[in-house]
């Protein structure tokens, strides 16, 4: 089968996203499939192997100048091949923060509505090349933000086109109106456009089958997967050290940081610095650098600089080592997630977790039965899971081994890749 697989960079940042996709179609071409891992506004970056293309389709740059000015609007193909080099993108990334809200709202608008949109020359191009050069089976559209492309791809190539959902309601419920209600306006209407939807979770299947009013029985789930190779059995480190609570993802207040760091400057007031040490891993986005030197700055006023270990962004080997080194694991997000795929890789090292209950966290741990859950928001109930876990050093092997064995077996990404391949199949058949 030949799989076009568009995706969305994430402006130089490493995001769960991208792994998840880059993964995704690492594990198809182990299968013996023809994959094309297309990258759509920057390059995709991942802490694995990068199996995706080096051309990218709807430079970022491109796409804003063509919504902010008519002139860019026109071919212009030495410009063109200037805006949109990988290196030149990867460096612009850099700036990205500083788009206005509503800026990002008039863009979205204008790619949801493709065709009809300012960037309509953005997609003949990358019509033109799956058309003429790659001539895919199937397209697969990494999220519904993409929406805009399904219908002109559908008409040009006359092959199914399949889209997944991967958490762009953040996104979307971040934009000003009226840009906010107008995207979802279009996303509606334009969701008959693609044969199929794939979720990583039933939750998130039910959520956005309502989100974007289609029927249920249109949502697929496809459950997380990851590359197993190389993740250690962390049951296997020395009994009598002190505990240590470890936190991968991204350095901002939607993951949850600050309520993690909350709870245990409780424990350390109740039982003393010694009873265990924090370890902080995850890439640190310029906008979000005031709210973790904030964090910082609580943290050394209390005098517990010395138990918190900041260990900054870490690549795959060093997140393999990082989890390795943990007794217990936990991502307290204040949204309702919809992949957590940190969560599936600390219970591959046999860490288990403390996860608020919400989100798809309930079904993974129901699945894995290799943590604990929490009420969301309550910095009570995420104390009492974590004092929980540490005073029972039996309860965190016994959870551990069973996420372990579970993750190792059901969720694989050549598990990922077969079921995915069973939704395309429906789809061609």
């Amino acid at each position: 089968m030949r799989i076009a697989y568009i995706a969305t960079g994430a402006a130089g940042m490493i995001c769960g996203t991208c792994i998840h996709d880059n993964t995704l179609a690492a594990a198809l071409l182990q299968l013996g499939h023809e994959v094309a891992l297309v990258p759509t506004y920057t390059p995709i970056r991942t802490d694995e192997e990068n199996v995706s293309m080096e051309r990218v389709f709807y430079g970022g740059l491109n796409v804003y100048l063509e919504e902010k000015f008519r002139f860019f609007r026109r071919p212009h193909s030495w410009l063109d091949t200037f805006l949109n080099q990988p290196r030149f993108l990867n460096w612009l990334s850099k700036f990205s923060s500083a788009t206005s809200a509503r800026d990002l709202g008039t863009l979205t608008v204008s790619m949801l509505r493709g065709e009809d949109g300012h960037q309509s020359r953005e997609l003949e191009t990358l019509c033109d090349w799956l058309t003429n050069e790659y001539q895919p089976d199937i397209v697969h559209l990494n999220h519904s933000m993409l929406l805009g492309t399904a219908r002109q791809i559908k008409k040009r190539l006359q092959v199914p086109v399949i889209c997944g959902v991967q958490g762009e309601d953040l996104f979307l419920d971040d934009l000003v109106e009226p840009y906010q209600a107008q995207a979802k306006q279009i996303m509606v209407e334009r969701a008959s456009d693609v044969d199929s939807f794939v979720a990583t979770s039933e939750y998130y299947a039910d959520f956005m089958a309502g989100y974007l009013r289609v029927d249920r029985s249109k949502m697929q789930v496809v459950n997380l997967g990851i590359h197993l190779d190389g993740y250690k059995d962390s049951r296997q480190l020395p009994d009598g050290q002190t505990p240590v609570i470890g936190y991968l993802a991204r350095l901002c207040p939607e993951k949850g940081l600050h309520l993690l760091i909350e709870a245990c400057l409780r424990l350390w007031e109740e039982y003393g610095s010694d009873h265990f040490k924090l370890r902080v891993a995850g890439y640190l986005g310029k906008k979000d650098e005031d709210y973790f030197d904030n964090l910082r700055q609580r943290v050394e006023s209390l005098g517990m600089s010395d138990r918190v270990d900041y260990v900054g962004e870490v690549d795959h080997a060093g997140k393999v080592e990082f989890l390795a080194g943990l007794d217990l694991f936990s991502v307290p997000t204040v949204y309702r997630e919809s992949k957590g795929l940190s969560i599936l890789e600390a219970m591959a090292s046999a860490v288990p977790v403390v996860q608020p209950r919400h989100g798809l966290f309930p079904e993974i741990i129901e699945q894995t039965g290799g943590g604990i859950l929490v009420e969301p928001d309550s910095l009570d109930s995420l104390v009492k899971g974590i004092d929980e876990l540490l005073a029972k050093p039996d309860l965190r092997r016994q959870l551990g081994g069973q996420g372990r064995a579970i993750i190792h077996d059901r969720f694989s990404d050549k598990k990922m890749a077969e079921s995915l391949l069973r939704v395309y199949k429906q789809c061609l058949a």
